[in-house]
């Protein structure tokens, strides 16, 4: 069982940066692959990053390629999404999940954190 909390989300006028955090309980955080998804208004959840277990690997979304970074330290049990350039498409609520295995889709995870709201205006 692994326990998700994000937090960092808030308002950032567009070009700013935001860095969202996902702290994990549970020793076996390691174990555990994770991935950050969004939700806009009246949107489908979509996918943003994902990490392996081990950090090494990673995967992006398109539209943030080259502006978000994913990483972990599972010395403190924590996932990071920082995130630069932030553009007004970027509002949604962002969600941490954790699996087995790095995966591209909402179905892919089995744990979800709550969500933190990323506002971003023009």
């Amino acid at each position: 069982q692994v326990q998700l909390v994000e937090s960092g989300g808030g308002l950032v006028q567009a070009g700013g940066s935001l860095r969202l955090s996902c702290a994990a309980s549970g020793r076996t955080f390691r174990s555990y692959a994770t991935g950050w998804f969004r939700q806009a208004p009246g949107k489908e959840r979509e996918f943003v990053a994902a990490i392996s277990l081990s950090g090494y690997s990673t995967y992006y979304a398109d539209s943030v390629k080259g502006r978000f970074t994913i990483s972990r330290d599972n010395a403190r049990n924590t996932v990071y999404l920082q995130m630069n350039t932030l553009k007004p498409e970027d509002t949604a609520v962002y969600y941490c999940a954790a699996a087995r295995e790095a995966g591209t889709k909402a179905s892919d995870y089995n744990y979800w954190g709550q969500g933190t709201q990323v506002t971003v205006s023009s």
